[in-house]
């Protein structure tokens, strides 16, 4: 066995002179360094300071651009960029790491993943996927919430928690990887399935969706940049919220998705509402309408005191109406006794001038008006019938005249075809045509036997309308009055 030989006489340094001498050490080693790399994980405090990593391909440093320092920056740092810094190398005392403290900061050119991002955004947004209008509300109380993560993780478990903290509801849980080549598959089959449940289906169609995932690189988070994941969640009908790493964290999901939450437990907030805050709500509301209720009332019962005693009393009303009834009772007999005696005088006054010879005008003047029509009528009558008589002479004639029978009387005779029309001309008929010769005292059958020679005119209308006759001419006006 070796014995180790231990100097008791060396220095025994504190810790902070130790930490102190190395932060020296680094400081003036690396007063100057100019540092080329791609940004992740970029902050930007309301401190006004920006922390971020400058990352290659094998390592990764932290750096801290001071408020300052930051208006002094020729570009503004954002994730995924390819930048040449200077500063310099400095250590933090308090927890044993190193990070370099920027002062300058120029573009080196776009990284691979931040370009292709910048043009999937161009091109998603030329298509209007990012369009606010065709973003969809949240649920104010979702009875069922559909979460999209890890099974693992502390993600599920905080959503998980801060849900059941806040509101009754059910959650359904759809298993994924969230990173690496599977996870823009799994997840945007999740999307698409929940949103092909059908309403009343054995498993509960949810109300809105969430999709969460812990902070991490660029690389860690690229699944969320995939085309085809954003196309499914642009198709969805159910809700979605994207909680895709922390709040600095920006992936495309975020820009399709109808809202995005900083946090996982931040899109368990924003799913739902917190049940004890709305039941003290109702409750508040409850009581302002009870409140309301009772000064209603109460207003209402003043009112009515107020118009009450504004009222006469009852005693008041009946004894005023009696009065009055009984002034009126006192006065009717007079004033019946005032009417009769204004009446008779007014009949004394007509009867005066009602005599026989009064009476007998009228009769006198009715009787010579009859006495005068008695005279006038017997010549009105006579000359009534005259023109009568000489009316009935006229329509006898013009009926001999256009009566259908008269001329068979004198040898012509009426030539019908079969169906009973009349033939008005002999071309209208054809060869070997039955007819029928209407005679003045018989009906006789016959064939109608060669051809016209004259063109054959086209067919009457059996059905052509008879010669309506004229009507007679009024009789003169005559300046002798009508007694009727």
């Amino acid at each position: 066995m070796t014995e180790v030989q231990t100097d008791s006489n060396a220095k025994a340094y504190s810790v902070s002179e130790l930490a102190f001498a190395l932060k020296r050490t680094l400081e003036d080693a690396y007063g100057f360094v100019r540092l080329r790399g791609e940004l992740s994980k970029v902050t930007h405090h309301s401190n006004g300071h920006v922390y971020l990593t400058i990352k290659d391909e094998r390592a990764a440093i932290d750096g801290v651009v001071w408020k300052g320092s930051v208006k002094n920056l020729s570009i503004r740092p954002q994730q995924g960029m390819e930048v040449v810094v200077t500063g310099k190398i400095t250590t933090y005392p308090a927890g044993s790491r190193y990070q370099m403290v920027i002062e300058t900061m120029e573009a080196a050119g776009v990284g691979a993943l931040l370009a292709q991002l910048e043009r999937l955004k161009v091109k998603l947004h030329g298509e209007g996927l990012f369009d606010p209008a065709r973003k969809r509300p949240i649920p104010t109380m979702p009875a069922v919430v559909g979460v999209i993560t890890s099974p693992t993780g502390a993600v599920i478990r905080d959503i998980l928690h801060r849900i059941r903290d806040r509101w009754p509801c059910r959650v359904i849980v759809w298993p994924v990887v969230v990173q690496g080549d599977a996870a823009a598959g799994q997840v945007a089959n999740a999307i698409a399935r929940f949103n092909a449940l059908p309403e009343g289906g054995p498993v509960p169609r949810p109300d809105v969706l969430i999709v969460a995932r812990g902070g991490g690189s660029v690389e860690d988070l690229w699944a969320f940049n995939d085309e085809g994941l954003a196309r499914t969640v642009a198709e969805g009908t159910i809700p979605l919220i994207s909680a895709v790493g922390h709040e600095t964290d920006t992936t495309l999901i975020d820009f399709v998705s109808d809202r995005r939450a900083p946090t996982p437990t931040a899109a368990a907030e924003m799913a739902t509402p917190v049940f004890a805050e709305l039941k003290g709500y109702i409750s508040d509301l409850t009581a302002r309408i009870h409140r309301c209720g009772g000064r209603l009332v109460e207003e209402r019962r003043g009112r009515v005191e107020h118009a009450g005693r504004a009222l006469a009393r009852v005693p008041d009303l009946v004894e005023m109406a009696a009065q009055r009834f009984n002034l009126a009772a006192s006065r009717l007999g007079a004033g019946l006794s005032r009417n009769v005696a204004a009446h008779q005088t007014d009949l004394v006054r007509v009867s005066a001038r009602l005599t026989p010879s009064l009476l007998r005008r009228p009769q006198q003047v009715q009787a010579d008006r009859l006495e005068r029509l008695a005279v006038r009528l017997p010549p009105a009558m006579e000359r009534k019938l005259d023109r009568t008589a000489e009316r009935l002479e006229g329509l006898s004639k013009l009926y001999g005249s256009v009566d259908p029978s008269a001329p068979l009387k004198r040898g012509f005779a009426r030539v019908h075809r079969a169906d009973g029309s009349l033939v008005r001309q002999g071309a209208a008929l054809e060869s070997g045509e039955a007819v029928r010769l209407v005679f003045a005292d018989t009906d006789r059958r016959a064939v109608i036997d060669g051809a016209s020679d004259a063109p054959r005119p086209a067919p009457a209308s059996a059905s052509a309308p008879a010669r309506t006759p004229r009507a007679p001419k009024p009789a003169p006006p005559s300046n002798q009055g009508d007694l009727f």
